[in-house]
């Protein structure tokens, strides 16, 4: 489902402030497989998820979804592909409007505008029995402006819209990291709900090693560009905080496997 090969991106190349973000990136994801990428600051977790999303281009290598070929494509023509949930609760939604206007708005994604009536009285159907599984009771509230909501029921809401149309591809952009534990627990049960339900294909950066183990299929850690480890199946079940942080001290040959790594 998502292709990324030999992937590179340095920014002001050629200048005293050169840095190269990504190093020869490459892994290919299967339909519903599900990924964790972790590493410090400045490893290049965030390139990589804007390379893929669009918001920035790649200075060589390709990047494929499902049978189509994005390397060139902006970052509009990518949306109807993509679903993302950013770090920020306010993006993703509009505030000034009603819980089911942005639901509605989402419903409507990548399809042709028409005349016809904004809601209906099914999608108010179809949008109740979705914000059931949010369990936040927000499925009595549909005419509430989301402006009027916490950060964290706004980032459950934003991830129900980002898989309301099923997407080729699901990013999430360490969408708990502004909310406190209780309510990151919360959104990341929301998230394992719906990614397991509709069987995403997802691509997760998160700071929190204990949920990159936790949740997920497969796990990634990034350092200075590149992959440094990839474990997935029985051997990601089996891991251990302590162990993941010993296995990023030997194969890169770093001591930064320490509290820059366990940011939460």
């Amino acid at each position: 489902m998502l292709r990324v090969n030999d992937i590179h991106k340095t920014f002001n190349a050629g200048t005293i402030n050169e840095k190269t973000a990504l190093n020869s990136v490459s892994f290919h994801l299967k339909e519903g497989e599900s990924v964790s990428v972790i590493g410090g600051n400045g490893a290049g977790k965030s390139t990589l998820l804007n390379a893929v999303s669009g918001t920035l281009s790649v200075d060589a290598g390709s990047i494929s979804i499902g049978d189509a070929d994005v390397t060139h494509l902006p970052e509009y023509k990518r949306a109807k592909y993509i679903g993302r949930v950013f770090q920020d609760p306010m993006m993703g939604t509009a505030a000034t409007m009603q819980i089911e206007e942005n639901l509605a708005l989402a419903l409507r994604r990548g399809k042709p505008r028409t005349f016809k009536s904004g809601i209906t009285k099914a999608d108010r159907e179809m949008f109740r029995d979705m914000l059931k599984i949010l369990d936040l009771g927000l499925e009595d509230r549909m005419t509430s402006k989301v402006g009027l909501l916490s950060g964290g029921q706004r980032q459950a809401l934003t991830l129900l819209m980002a898989s309301l149309v099923k997407p080729k591809l699901l990013l999430l952009d360490e969408h708990t990291a502004a909310l406190d534990p209780k309510t990151a627990a919360k959104v990341m049960e929301v998230t394992r709900k719906i990614v397991n339900r509709d069987k995403l294909t997802t691509l997760m950066i998160t700071h929190n090693m204990r949920d990159a183990i936790e949740y997920g299929d497969r796990l990634f850690m990034m350092y200075e560009g590149r992959i440094v480890i990839d474990v997935s199946g029985e051997e990601k079940q089996k891991l251990t905080v302590k162990e993941l942080l010993d296995m990023f001290s030997e194969v890169s040959g770093s001591n930064e496997a320490n509290d820059k790594l366990l940011m939460s």
